[in-house]
């Protein structure tokens, strides 16, 4: 029979903020927090831009059609980290994504661009973002 455990918090032995999960087969261990997401968001991009949904995103800012600046409710400890970010358009558009190179990523904020296969800006119907790294 499967146990269940229910906690409303969880706290490492050593540092409170540190738990260690043991793969499958026992050889290896990863760090809990390391491997969470920090942020997300999913944003109707057409029109004025919104958020549909997201978490630590404080706000969205439609920057110009096809750019969008998504700032975070906390920031990161660093610019290094990860953000995946993908698009799509309407049926007659391909949308496509990138992250916005005009402007370095910082700890509290990003930018994305959104465009069609002729490299024209393009409002993305969705737009799903996703980061991951250490929070401040």
């Amino acid at each position: 029979m499967a146990s269940i455990l229910k906690v409303d918090e969880m706290q490492g032995v050593t540092s409170a903020g540190d738990i260690t999960i043991t793969s499958e087969g026992g050889a290896v261990t990863q760090s809990l927090q390391q491997g969470l997401l920090k942020a997300w968001i999913n944003v109707d991009g057409t029109g004025t831009a919104g958020s549909r949904d997201s978490l630590n995103h404080s706000s969205l800012t439609d920057v110009a059609t096809g750019h969008y600046q998504n700032n975070f409710a906390n920031v990161f400890a660093n610019d290094d980290y990860s953000v995946t970010a993908i698009s799509a358009g309407d049926s007659a558009n391909l949308s496509l994504t990138s992250m916005q190179h005009t402007q370095l990523q910082e700890t509290g904020l990003y930018r994305t661009r959104t465009f069609d296969s002729s490299n024209s800006d393009l409002d993305a119907e969705i737009l799903n973002a996703m980061a991951a790294g250490d929070l401040a």
